[in-house]
């Protein structure tokens, strides 16, 4: 085949490829962002949501079981009555969050971010909470027993509402 004859044979795969470039980039860029709402469906019929925005979320008597929620900001979010037992949660901004009467027994939330948050009759039997940053949040008849308080910040709370039999404390020693 001569030289000019397979210059021209390329040249309308090029041109096919060019379309199918210049297609796909503008579909990429017409492509809207995932808003909260598909963020909460998402949620909840996988239940998970890596890092997601969940800000002002409601999501009262939801049931996330066992749900993925690391690094997610739920600051501000209504998740009163949900069921985030055996949850992930880890780096999570749970700040200012309504969580009265949820429960969150066996739930992973290490470096999580409780401050402010309503905790009324919430369930951490079991929870693993090291390090969380519970400053300003309401205790009232919320359990806390068998959990793992390892280093949180519990200090200038009014703990004398909550239960903590046989919880590891911040400062390493077992609650009786």
């Amino acid at each position: 085949m001569s030289q000019k004859l397979r210059k021209l044979s390329l040249r309308p795969t090029l041109a096919i490829l060019a379309i199918v470039v210049t297609i796909g980039i503008a579909s990429c860029q017409n492509k809207e962002p995932t808003s909260a709402t598909n963020l909460l469906e998402q949620l909840l019929e996988t239940k998970e949501c890596l890092a997601c925005d969940l800000s002002g979320a409601q999501l009262t008597d939801a049931d996330l079981k066992n749900a993925n929620l690391n690094n997610s900001n739920l600051s501000g979010a209504d998740l009163s009555g949900a069921d985030l037992s055996g949850a992930l949660l880890d780096s999570a901004d749970l700040s200012n969050a309504n969580l009265s009467n949820a429960n969150l027994s066996q739930a992973g939330l290490p470096k999580a971010n409780l401050s402010g948050a309503n905790l009324s009759g919430t369930n951490f039997s079991g929870a693993f909470l090291r390090t969380v940053n519970f400053q300003n949040a309401q205790f009232d008849n919320t359990k806390f027993n068998d959990a793992d308080l390892n280093a949180a910040q519990l200090e200038g709370i009014d703990l004398s509402k909550a239960e903590f039999k046989g919880a590891i404390m911040p400062d390493g020693t077992i609650a009786e």
